[in-house]
Order: C-alpha cells, then sequence, then structure tokens
C-alpha cells in the first residue's frame, strides 16, 4: 500500500481563519493521516513508499464537478449562440439520438482526461448509455457520482423500459470501483418528465434508497411554461410530485424566488450552480447569494462541453466569486474562500461524498498539485487569493485520488490518451457524416 510523504508544501485546508498551511503531508494508503507545519516524528514516517518534493507545489483539494454530461464533449461547438430551448431542440437532441455506446464511451473518456488533467477528481454525470461511463470511470481511477437521465417525452413502453434500465444501471454500480462509484436517480427535467412519470422515479430512488438529480428552473420560459401546464413554478411542482421527499440536487436553479429559496432550504435541496454554462445559454445567473444566506448548498459544476464549453472547474470557481460581486455590488458577495469551498468540500458533501474534498486528517487522498512557480502565483502573498483569481487548469501538474497518483507531471497514468484522441475523432466524423 502506498504511504506517501510530500515535504516542504503549501496546502489549502478548509480552515476559514488560516487556510494555508506551509509544512508536511502524509498519505498512508487512500486516507490524509498527517498535515503538519512540522516534520513528522519518525514514528510516523516509517513505511514510506515515496518522498515527494513540495517545493514550488501548491496542494489542494481536487475539484468536484456537480452536475455535466461527459460525453457531450462530443458535440462541442457543434451549436453555439443559441437559446437552450432552439440548442436542445435543433442542434442537442437530433445528434444525441444517433449516438452509440462507443461514442458515449469515448466522448466521456475524453472528457475524463481533460478533468482529470485540471484538477477534477470527482463528477457528477447525467446521461445514457451509462455502462460506458462506469466503465470509463472505473478504468480512470476517478470518482464519479453516475445517473442515468430519463427523459419521458416517449411512449407508456418506451418509459417503462428507461425507467427499468435507469433501475439496473444504479444497483449495479453503486457502490462499485472501490467505491469510487455512487449513484443517483434522474428525471431528466420537470418540462420532459410527465408528473406521474415522475413520481415513479421518486418511488424509485425510495426503494433504492438514493437520492435524486434534476435540472430545475435553468430558464424563464421554463418556469412560464410549467404555470402555464401545471398551475405552478417547478420548485412547487418538484415538492408536490414527492422529488425533495429524497436527498436531492438540483442543477442551475436560475429562476427562483424567496418562497423557492425556503422551500430549498427547508429539504436540504443542494443547488449545483453552473455559471458558465448559464452565461453561455444567456439562461440567466442564479440567486447563489440568497441561497447561500438561506443556508442552501451550493457546489459548482459546469454542465456538458457542449454548453460551456470546457471542463475547467477553476472558470466555473473564479466565475462564481465575480459574477456575484459584479451583479449585487457588493465585493464581498462570495469571497474567495466560500469560492474554494463550492469547488471542493462543499461539492463533495453536495454529493453525499462525505469523507472527501478537503485536507484534512482522516478524509480520502483525493488532491491535486499546482506549479507555482509562475509569474502569476508571484508575490509568494495570499495563496488562497492566488488559487481563485489567478490560478487555471495549466497549472496542474499532478493528481492523486485515493492515494493514487493518477495524473504525474501532466500525464495521465491511467489511460491512453493518444488513443483516446484518435478515436473520438472517429466517433465524430462518423457523427457528422450521418
Amino acid at each position: 500500500m502506498p504511504r506517501i510523504w510530500i515535504k516542504n508544501g503549501i496546502f489549502l485546508t478548509p480552515d476559514k481563519s488560516n487556510p494555508v498551511l506551509h509544512g508536511h503531508m502524509i498519505v498512508d494508503n487512500d486516507k490524509i493521516v498527517y498535515l503538519n507545519e512540522e516534520p513528522p516524528e519518525s514514528a510516523i514516517t516509517a513505511g514510506i513508499t515515496d518522498i515527494v518534493d513540495g517545493t514550488h507545489r501548491l496542494y489542494m483539494p481536487g475539484l468536484v464537478n456537480t452536475h455535466g454530461h461527459a460525453a457531450m464533449s462530443l458535440l462541442r461547438g457543434v451549436g453555439d449562440d443559441l437559446a437552450l430551448h432552439v440548442w436542445l431542440e435543433e442542434k442537442i437532441w437530433p445528434n444525441e439520438a444517433k449516438f452509440t455506446s462507443t461514442d458515449v464511451r469515448y466522448g466521456t473518456l475524453l472528457s475524463i482526461v481533460e478533468m482529470l488533467k485540471s484538477g477534477t477528481t470527482a463528477f457528477v454525470d447525467m446521461y445514457d448509455h451509462m455502462e460506458q461511463v462506469a466503465l470509463a470511470v472505473e478504468q480512470s481511477g476517478m470518482r464519479g457520482c453516475l445517473t442515468r437521465g430519463v427523459i419521458g417525452l416517449c411512449s407508456p413502453e418506451e418509459q417503462d423500459s428507461k425507467l427499468k434500465e435507469a433501475i439496473r444501471f444504479a444497483k449495479d454500480w453503486h457502490g462499485k470501483a472501490n467505491g469510487r462509484i455512487t449513484t443517483m436517480m434522474s428525471p431528466h427535467a420537470p418540462y420532459t418528465c410527465p408528473p406521474d412519470y415522475i413520481i415513479r422515479i421518486v418511488e424509485a430512488a425510495h426503494e433504492l434508497n438514493l437520492p435524486l438529480h434534476t435540472h430545475m428552473s435553468e430558464t424563464a420560459r421554463e418556469v412560464a411554461e410549467n404555470e402555464r401546464m401545471y398551475g405552478m413554478r417547478p420548485v412547487a411542482h418538484l415538492e408536490k410530485l414527492g422529488v425533495f421527499g429524497r436527498p436531492c440536487l438540483v442543477a442551475h436553479s436560475v429562476h427562483l424566488n424567496n418562497e423557492e429559496i425556503g422551500i430549498l432550504a427547508k429539504h436540504d435541496v443542494r443547488v449545483s450552480h453552473n455559471p458558465g454554462s448559464n452565461l453561455k445559454l444567456a439562461s440567466g445567473i442564479a440567486p447563489v447569494i440568497k441561497l447561500l444566506q438561506a443556508g442552501v448548498k451550493v457546489s459548482l459544476g459546469t454542465d456538458g462541453s457542449a454548453s460551456n464549453n470546457n471542463l475547467d472547474m477553476f472558470e466555473e470557481m473564479r466565475l462564481a466569486a465575480l459574477l456575484h460581486k459584479g451583479i449585487s455590488g457588493d465585493p464581498t458577495a462570495v469571497p474567495a474562500f466560500d469560492a474554494f469551498m463550492m469547488a471542493t468540500k462543499v461539492g463533495a458533501e453536495s454529493i453525499w461524498l462525505e469523507n472527501t474534498g478537503a485536507l484534512q486528517v482522516g478524509m480520502k487522498a483525493d488532491f491535486i498539485a499546482l506549479d507555482i512557480d509562475q509569474p502569476h502565483y508571484y508575490p509568494k502573498s495570499n495563496y488562497l487569493s492566488h488559487v481563485v483569481y489567478s490560478s487555471n487548469a495549466k497549472d496542474v501538474t499532478d493528481v492523486w485520488i485515493d492515494g493514487k497518483r493518477i495524473v504525474q507531471n501532466g500525464i495521465c497514468l491511467t489511460l491512453d490518451e493518444e488513443k483516446i484522441k484518435a478515436e473520438f475523432s472517429r466517433c465524430y466524423t462518423n457523427l457528422m457524416s450521418h
């Protein structure tokens, strides 16, 4: 089992009053067992298998991306600068209908390489052909919270078969890959699933004892449509259908009123804030300040790379810190520490991973190293600020998940990047020629 000693590093911790620690970290197997300014005593360093020189490196928890569709990397750049409903109906759904399981495999693998090399160690994925996604996660060494997204705009027979498939996937993969894979149940959205179908998915989540994940209140048009069809806004609608009776993570939540924020807080519904995707689709800006004030857990997600168009969580972290200052006129709105926590520890908690997301003794060893011997990290003053406001995905040199090194000097050790890019390109060519 690996026992790693990182010497003379700079570590970002969840200690709000003093988040930057200069010192040493020891990892035993998959856990952090020592983190201190003082060098460890010899009893603690016995049996060390790997000594890492932390000079010129900053270590921080791996980033947690709480909403996405990894295989949509195949549609990156396919439909830009369009409103959400036009983008979905004219560009995305017709192309996705042609996806084979091989397309999903290589679209996902390419996204996993992109995520790993940019410091993301855990991600949420809602899609189809989820078996392929799970196999890709298993192979990569990454952590994945996976769910078969179910769209119910189809015949009763097709609804039945999709639900069965979602249940089977959740049962087969929950807790697999040494516990790195967890699962959820996912009605795609209130506007793509009839109410009785959502109720059936909720019942399945109760039976399987799993959380729920859905898109909610992403656009003003969607909210108005929900009122027209069901006489209520999406939050009240989902509450009535029992969705919030299960642990629940909702993506977007851009168009909320104060009453709705209260409902989300009451049920401990977690929100995945996707600032980049919401800006690009002109969906709006989620009321993050009000959500945080109400005590709602807010994490960060990229959404798929067809609407972002990358999976760079450093970008989302910076956007989350900047956007809410800009629209509120309050420079204290989302401070750097809060943005950092949204991208790490709160992200992990939002997907019910209580044992990762922070550099702390007893936590899982999911962490990344940044090269801070670069101009944009000088002066060597406020490293928390530098990570949120100055850093970028290209600064990531190394990634460890469960104590295993997955990326070394920018090279992915578990996946063949060149082969994945070649196969991905073949899939894309086939897709566009049909």
